[in-house]
């Protein structure tokens, strides 16, 4: 089919244009992740990844930060991802609950022990942090019970932007074997394929590129229409045979890129290119230093040839023969060389304490605490001022990743449910239908953020308190009950919260109950009254009494 020629075609022209970004991704991996340095060369099984370094910390400051993503952004032991409508301002609390309960649906389906979730993203925060981008894929099971997460090779992957910048054409190189084939699409697969498998020829692989498209773009080079607004199609690149064309609501992949620069689709991660140069001073100034050391240890050595019988032995306990005949006096046989200027070393020392330094600042390590206590006991003052200088650097290095990391998951993880979950269509509040979500996350770093909403709420009730001295109309300045749903949002889970109508409904309730009471008051009190004229003012008969007929 010509179609599937075209789409061929296009794969090898992304993957042969970005054939020289291997090599540098390669260096990346050589001085910072050994375990990834497989872009240009192959690992054997059972290879020493890191014969090639002389020091381990450029590994350990990337492996720090790659830690850092996930304990930062994705906190397990909290619900670190809340959704939200486009116009948080106009949510009511039962819209704020289905947004709850939807956000665990969400993080439930995640941390499912069968998706994959934790592995595909321990993988991604560190390809994020070595190469500044990371390829995840999210899609449903092939039992369709659960949603399946996966962490890919760069090496394998190659994408394209639209006019916006955003990514919408995924490319991945795939070598299944001819089990696996037959496994997913026994009756699709080429004849040959079929022949192999017949011929028990179970694990030979095959080369097949997965590619997933605008449905226009796969229109225009041929394909069928579909009413998805992509595709995701499996291609045997030896046949040029379709193994399977599907519609999809999204990308299925999630591409999340740290830096980019105009021109490129590709991005790089800011702390390996500031860290670079620092990582391959700091393995050379290590090997000179391991040298000199050997020198100390095991100097070279000056010998009379003529004098020795036989080999040196420098090692331990090792006894080497002299001729008998000798004379001392014209030197020793065998004498070390004197080293002696040995000031370098410390200069050495000196400068690779400085390069570790420079690492941990490249890699932003000296971000993620809090700014040193000044050798005395702080005021409260003084400790949220560190809080805040804390925020100020953390922030912008962790928020991007929250809202293209992140965010790409949960998005694709809400597509995937909404459209292959009836329940959790159904569940969807009328008042929400047809409006665009989006997704906030908790971390330790927004929960300092939000936390401010309580203190301001603290200070406006100080500031009111004194204001009403002056001017009592005050107290009608600030909505009391928004102020205070607000300040009980940042603090406590929204489901603690009764919604609008309810509170409205026992306001009601509450007011005609106090009408009643208040009704039933003034009966009484008439009563009361009535009876005590009675009571005081003198009968008709009583008045008239004392006289007679004579």
């Amino acid at each position: 089919m010509e179609y599937v020629e075209r789409i061929i075609k296009q794969g090898d022209e992304l993957f042969s244009k970005r054939c020289s970004l291997l090599s540098y991704w390669q260096e990346v991996a050589d001085n910072f992740y050994p375990e990834r340095a497989d872009f240009t060369t192959c690992h054997n099984l059972g290879a020493d990844m890191a014969r090639n370094l002389t020091t381990s910390y450029p590994i350990m400051v990337r492996r720090d930060l790659g830690n850092a993503i996930t304990s930062m952004t994705r906190p397990t032991a909290k619900e670190w991802l809340k959704m939200r409508s486009r116009r948080p301002e106009k949510e009511s609390t039962k819209a704020k609950q289905w947004f709850e309960w939807m956000s665990k649906f969400i993080r439930n389906a995640m941390y499912d022990s069968r998706s994959g979730f934790v592995r595909a993203t321990k993988e991604g925060d560190h390809d994020f942090a070595s190469f500044g981008q990371t390829v995840i894929s999210y899609e449903m099971n092939r039992e369709f019970n659960g949603v399946l997460y996966r962490c890919w090779h760069l090496r394998d992957c190659a994408w394209m932007e639209d006019y916006t910048g955003k990514i919408d054409t995924v490319y991945r190189k795939w070598k299944p074997t001819v089990a696996v084939l037959m496994q997913l699409w026994p009756r699709d697969v080429h004849q040959d394929i079929k022949d192999k498998y017949s011929n028990d020829k179970f694990y030979e692989e095959v080369e097949v590129y997965h590619c997933v498209m605008p449905m226009d773009q796969y229109v225009s080079m041929g394909g069928k229409k579909m009413r998805q607004p992509f595709v995701s199609c499996f291609i045997d690149i030896e046949h040029k045979h379709m193994l399977e064309a599907t519609g999809m609501w999204s990308l299925g992949y999630a591409i999340p890129r740290w830096s980019t620069v105009s021109g490129s689709q590709y991005a790089h991660s800011p702390a390996v290119v500031a860290a670079l140069p620092d990582a391959r001073l700091l393995q050379e100034v290590t090997t000179i230093l391991l040298e000199a050391g050997e020198k100390a240890v095991t100097p070279p050595m000056v010998a009379v040839q003529e004098a020795i019988r036989g080999d040196v032995s420098l090692f331990a306990g090792g006894i080497t023969y002299v001729d008998a005949e000798y004379d001392e006096r014209l030197g020793e046989v065998l004498r070390a060389v004197q080293m002696v200027d040995k000031s370098g070393v410390q200069l050495g020392l000196e400068t690779m304490q400085d390069i570790r330094v420079q690492l941990s600042d490249a890699f932003y390590l000296s971000k993620l605490n809090l700014p040193p206590i000044q050798g005395r006991d702080m005021t409260a003052y003084e400790v949220g001022q560190r809080i805040q200088e804390f925020i100020r650097n953390a922030l912008p290095l962790f928020e991007p990743m929250e809202t293209d990391y992140n965010g790409q998951l949960a998005e694709g993880t809400f597509d995937l449910i909404i459209h292959n979950s009836p329940e959790a269509r159904r569940s969807i509040p009328a008042e929400l239908a047809g409006q665009e979500f989006d997704f906030t996350f908790e971390s330790p770093l927004h929960d300092a953020v939000e936390k401010i909403k309580v203190s301001q709420f603290m200070e406006a009730q100080q500031i009111i308190a004194t204001a009403v001295q002056l001017d009592p109309s005050i107290v009608f300045m600030v909505d009391g009950q928004k102020a205070t749903r607000d300040a009980l949002s940042a603090a406590i889970p929204n489901d603690w919260l009764r919604d609008e109508g309810t509170v409205a409904e026992m306001l009601r309730q509450q007011q005609e109950k106090q009408a009643l009471s208040e009704k039933l008051a003034l009966m009484q009190q008439g009563a009361d009254v009535a009876k005590t004229v009675k009571e005081a003012s003198p009968t008709v008969g009583e008045g008239g009494g004392g006289g007679g007929v004579v």
